[in-house]
């Protein structure tokens, strides 16, 4: 399966990083998330099985559909969301005179 970005968050620091995404919550189903961050270290913790991982700029996070998870700064840091989808199956339509 071919998966596409179709959407980004905006760029969050430690301050303005939501408090919904610090608590738990998970993607919709058929959507994956790559965590991105771009300065520091950010921990992303996923509960179903239970797990963590430190991510930083050399170590993206990956997140399932309906996977739940949350993810708390440690210290300074900047980050950001992608969000994909399965690409659309392209059409191929032939017309004959």
């Amino acid at each position: 399966m071919t998966v596409q970005p179709y959407r980004s968050t905006p760029i969050f620091d430690e301050t303005s990083l939501p408090a919904a995404l610090r608590a738990r919550h998970n993607t919709k189903a058929g959507v994956w998330g790559v965590i991105r961050v771009l300065e520091g270290r950010l921990k992303l913790s996923y509960v179903e099985p239970a797990s963590e991982m430190i991510l930083d700029p050399d170590t993206p996070g990956h997140i399932l559909p309906e996977q739940p998870h949350f993810v708390e700064p440690l210290g300074p840091m900047r980050m950001q969301v992608d969000f994909l989808r399965p690409a659309a199956a392209r059409l191929s339509v032939r017309i004959s005179a």
